[in-house]
């Protein structure tokens, strides 16, 4: 686990806040899906949060009686609780629903991957992925995080903020995470690009986070004054992406965008 990750959870679990324990679930949680294998004992979530063996105990105790964790030996991992909650939010979402109905009658993306996301501070969580053919799989699919500044759907919420918030999200010097040597690396550079969105209306991803594969992005608009925080982008190989696609991609995802409307939330 990075330090930095580490750290911000430990953070979040010795805050002051006003339901401690539940806090600490939710950091759990965390720490469990974003473990390689899936699965931690209880040794390292208690070495991951900063707390004591006994009080995590106690949390995935809790936890696997309503059917959030589940165990597995020694081993801890994500209850199936989890994916009936997280299919019955989506289920209510009419935005999931018109976007998989759109997706599958577009000339264009019915043949492409085609994602829709929903920026979270300074990531993007995937909420939902229709998979033309062939399907590029080797790309972020449905509860992925990835880094705003790693994908073209990130740069195109993150580039309809207001220009204050880029600065605050991206100083200059701020080292950015990165996948392939083509990501980019430095909050001075991602403002950058994010002011050559601003001017073409859409965002592409060239080999940035995963070589071979490009990606354009579109933000859903919204009525509100600090921007949208959903926005869809399709993704295709590089070695059969031409100028022509690009062009009539762009243009569906951005009818697809008219058509969600309003983002969630």
């Amino acid at each position: 686990m990075p330090e930095l990750e580490r750290g911000a959870r430990e953070e979040a679990t010795s805050s002051s806040s006003p339901a401690p324990a539940v806090t600490r679930a939710a950091a759990v949680l965390d720490v469990l899906s974003s473990a390689p294998s899936g699965r931690a004992t209880l040794s390292d979530l208690a070495r991951e949060l900063g707390i004591p063996k006994s009080s995590t105990s106690n949390i995935l105790q809790a936890l696997e009686d309503a059917g959030l964790v589940a165990r597995e030996g020694s081993d801890f991992s994500l209850g199936r609780k989890l994916v009936e909650l997280g299919a019955s939010y989506l289920s209510r979402r009419d935005e999931i629903r018109e976007f998989y109905q759109f997706c599958a009658q577009a000339p264009a993306l019915s043949r492409e991957t085609v994602r829709i996301a929903l920026l979270d501070g300074d990531h993007v969580i995937y909420l939902a992925r229709y998979e033309g053919h062939p399907a590029v799989r080797l790309t972020s699919t449905i509860g992925d995080k990835m880094p705003a500044s790693l994908c073209a759907v990130g740069k195109a919420l993150v580039g309809r903020l207001h220009e204050h918030d880029w600065e605050d999200m991206y100083p200059d010097d701020a080292e950015l995470p990165v996948l392939t040597p083509h990501s980019i690396r430095t909050g001075k550079a991602f403002k950058e690009e994010l002011h050559r969105i601003k001017d073409q209306g859409y965002a592409f991803e060239d080999e940035e986070s995963t070589l071979g594969v490009v990606c354009l992005a579109v933000p859903v608009p919204t009525h509100g004054a600090h921007g949208p925080n959903l926005g869809v982008s399709v993704t295709a190989l590089k070695a059969t992406f031409t100028e022509e696609h690009k062009a009539a991609m762009v243009g569906e995802l951005q009818q697809l965008a008219r058509a969600l409307g309003n983002p969630m939330g």
